[in-house]
């Protein structure tokens, strides 16, 4: 019980604060002092202090955009240990963890098109299109944790990989890393892939699908944006340091939140936003490198 309660107070508690730590990061390598590390905490009990305007024109699918994205990016993060085994940890939650990702993006883009806008139309038809290419990364990149151990669950497999110095010179799991990372920035909606922070309308995705919610529904976005950014950068760093149950693996887990977090921060201060056309190639080269560490792995005789 202990180790669950752990588990929600980090989850809950600690995705805010990763954003802060990309926008330091990028304020500090463009010489600037920035917003604090906390920014993101205050930006969301502002906005839940706000209140909210719905068109005439929207129906219930519109409200239910932000709940519904923020539900399946909360319960998808139960699915993943932190603390110890994970709450809902069962056979075949790796698969019930993509499924509550696409789940959120779904319900994201139906509310985009609900508004009748086709600006909103337009990044709902860019967030399909980077879905369809970043979904077989992801499935290839788990994938390489399931099959070599024949584990169905994060928790099975993850305990079962041999220790963080053994496991990063393993190709296989070097290239899932890799690929999860990249999945990483598109499903949080990062350079390059998007900007969470232009207003440019020919460049805006993720930030345009949410333009018309504010409020409590905007702090609902924001939050499940960020905790978009754990989930998945739990499963990377998972993948990067598979630590045994502690106290101590949960301060090696948020250790490297943090250098994933400050990581972000460093590529999107070196790169720029790729031409839309560019987008397919680069996730489409994802899915192959993990295919090529499948390959490396069974070859090698991985068990």
């Amino acid at each position: 019980m202990t180790a669950w309660l752990l588990h929600m107070a980090v989850l809950l508690a600690f995705p805010p604060l990763l954003l802060g730590i990309i926008r330091k990061t990028k304020a500090l390598v463009a010489g600037r002092v920035g917003p604090p590390i906390w920014q993101t905490y205050a930006d969301i009990i502002k906005q839940l202090r706000k209140g909210a305007v719905y068109s005439s024109t929207t129906t219930w699918i519109f409200t239910a955009g932000p709940i519904v994205s923020l539900a399946s990016t909360l319960s998808a993060g139960l699915l993943v240990p932190i603390a110890a085994r994970a709450p809902l940890e069962f056979t075949g939650d790796i698969v019930a963890f993509a499924a509550l990702l696409s789940l959120g993006r779904y319900f994201t883009m139906a509310a985009a098109l609900d508004t009748g806008s086709s600006f909103e139309g337009m990044g709902a038809s860019r967030e399909a299109t980077f879905s369809a290419f970043a979904e077989p990364a992801l499935f290839l990149g788990l994938a390489t944790l399931c099959i070599p151990v024949h584990a169905l669950s994060f928790g099975d497999a993850f305990r079962t990989w041999p220790a963080a110095t053994s496991s990063v010179a393993q190709p296989a799991l070097l290239a899932s890393a890799i690929t999860l990372f990249i999945v990483l920035l598109v499903d949080a909606s990062r350079i390059p892939f998007d900007d969470p922070s232009t207003h440019l309308e020919l460049t805006m995705v993720h930030e345009v699908m949410i333009l018309d919610h504010g409020g409590p529904d905007l702090a609902f976005a924001t939050y499940g944006s960020a905790l978009k950014l754990f989930v998945v950068g739990n499963v990377v760093v998972h993948v990067l340091l598979p630590v045994k149950d502690g106290s101590l693996a949960t301060a090696l887990l948020l250790a490297g939140q943090v250098a994933v977090a400050v990581l972000i921060g460093l590529v999107e201060s070196v790169t720029a936003r790729l031409r839309l056309s560019k987008v397919p190639e680069v996730l489409i080269g994802a899915t192959v490198i993990t295919a090529l560490g499948l390959i490396t792995l069974f070859y090698r005789g991985r068990p």
